[in-house]
């Protein structure tokens, strides 16, 4: 499993939050750290910044420098697979730059999920989704999976609609409803192919890039996660919250 870490300096929100210092280390510092517990045997901080290439050469990761005029995380990974050849069959791990809170396990368990499923082009994970307010928000994306467990389609709708429970005024909680997180594994081989495709209608209706996949008849497997990570940095409100959970955990 090799991780690699697409870190951008633009951000509309929160501008330069990769080098944002989180108890005494860069954000992006943490989120490597993630990385190495999920027992990645090579990690690559993937950016098209120089200040962030510094900061990433002085906790000693590899850092590949990539365009500045990638669309997504995604554009940028097919940069690193080329230019450092990564091998077709290899399996590669998009970690956010931003999530520091990801669980080492999890990442993991992404990787080995599609290690077990040969005819799967893309790993990602979900977890059961309770709470009535998250199904309608449009920002929380849903997923629904066939019997085997691949992606039958992802939306930023209340999807599958439980018919008979909204039509008798039912509206407690959702039936069978799973929550997208934002993780995953590809084959190093498939994310080339990926990136020369052009976005397809319904990523572009739902602003949901991992629709490409199905779009063109590929498969999403998708690992079913007892454990919900925490939200990544977005904003500077994110920022202070992730601040305040790691010097909380350095004072214990």
């Amino acid at each position: 499993m090799i991780i690699v870490i697409p870190a951008r300096y633009a951000s509309t929100r929160l501008p330069g939050k990769p080098l944002a210092d989180v108890a005494g280390k860069p954000l992006i510092e943490r989120v490597y750290e993630r990385a190495k517990e999920a027992g990645a045997e090579r990690i690559v901080i993937a950016t098209d910044d120089e200040r962030i290439a510094d900061a990433a050469g002085r906790f000693r990761a590899q850092v590949c420098l990539t365009s500045t005029a990638h669309a997504s995380g995604t554009d940028r990974l097919a940069e690193v697979i080329q230019r450092l050849g990564i091998p077709a069959d290899t399996i590669v791990v998009n970690l956010q730059g931003d999530e520091p809170l990801m669980p080492p396990a999890l990442i993991r368990e992404v990787a080995e999920k599609l290690a077990a499923h040969p005819d799967a082009s893309v790993a990602t994970a979900c977890h059961p989704m309770e709470d009535p307010y998250e199904f309608g928000n449009p920002n929380v994306v849903k997923v629904v999976m066939d019997a085997a467990g691949y992606a039958l389609y992802f939306s930023r709708a209340p999807i599958p609609w439980p018919r008979e429970r909204m039509a008798a005024g039912k509206s407690d909680r959702p039936v069978e409803a799973f929550r997208h997180i934002g993780l995953y594994a590809y084959r190093a081989g498939f994310v080339k192919e990926y990136a020369a495709w052009p976005p397809c209608p319904p990523e572009q209706t739902e602003q949901l890039e991992q629709l490409r996949v199905l779009w063109h008849g590929r498969k999403i497997i998708v690992h079913v996660s007892d454990e919900l990570p925490a939200p990544g940095v977005d904003t500077p409100e994110d920022l202070e919250r992730v601040r305040k959970l790691f010097s909380d955990t350095a004072r214990r």
